[in-house]
């Protein structure tokens, strides 16, 4: 026979998890809205660094991380070539490789449904997902947040594209500045993380100014990524170890 307490205990539970991915549901749709339109600001420097409509689309649908479609249109806009544009962007990408061996085994996916699950690893969905207390509302979090921004983002960036593209010469209202902008303060919230991430950072900026009067647009952001290694030296770790900044 079933006693009130564990009747009791099944209930608050039952209401815990319940509260948990109404909360995972909330943050979601939270992130995934005030996020994705800036979806505004990549369409527009798109057109910008000189893409189509359908071109700034098509990069919003297919890649789907910001960082990248942003880091491409920089390059582009720069007179850079598709080449170097594409690598810097594969570089920036890259991360999401590894926020998919940690989300891997919190979703469980299988067979096909991995390919579509994958589109959705980014900063924002890996982040509310690894913030929600168990498995199933780090689930609903996910896919909340993956879900809405996707959508969001890609109407965002036909918004930004066309409305750019009407405009004339993007230069003459000071649009060529929009990208530059923009991806600064994507990288803004990282450098007030810690003192590590301000080296690697100024690290980052000296390499790619020192390089930009060498080398083809595009090849110095490539270049500055060596300055992450600054991350992997002894001083770093023991940092770590004393509770400093991670």
């Amino acid at each position: 026979m079933i006693s009130t307490d564990e009747v009791t205990t099944t209930a608050e539970g039952t209401a815990a998890a319940s509260a948990a991915r109404s909360a995972a549901v909330r943050d979601g749709f939270g992130v995934g809205l005030a996020v994705g339109v800036s979806g505004l600001a990549f369409g527009a420097a798109a057109v910008t660094a000189g893409l189509s409509v359908a071109q700034a689309c098509a990069l919003s649908l297919l890649t789907f991380t910001g960082a990248s479609q942003f880091a491409l249109a920089g390059v582009i806009g720069g007179g850079g070539g598709l080449v170097a544009g594409t690598l810097g962007a594969v570089l920036l990408g890259g991360r999401n490789a590894l926020y998919g061996l940690r989300l891997a085994e919190m979703l469980r996916v299988r067979g096909w449904r991995r390919l579509l699950t994958a589109q959705g690893v980014i900063d924002e969905s890996t982040a509310v997902a690894t913030a929600q207390p168990d498995r199933e509302s780090a689930r609903v979090g996910f896919y909340v947040t993956a879900i809405s921004l996707y959508l969001t983002w890609n109407l965002s960036t036909l918004a930004g594209a066309a409305g750019a593209s009407r405009l004339g010469d993007p230069d003459t209202f000071g649009l060529d500045a929009l990208g530059p902008a923009v991806f600064l303060a994507l990288l803004w919230p990282r450098l007030a993380a810690g003192r590590m991430e301000i080296k690697v950072a100024a690290a980052a900026a000296v390499l790619a100014i020192a390089a930009t009067p060498l080398l083809p647009p595009g090849v110095p952001v490539m270049l500055a990524a060596a300055a992450a290694l600054l991350g992997f030296l002894p001083g770093r770790r023991a940092e770590s170890r004393a509770g400093g900044p991670a």
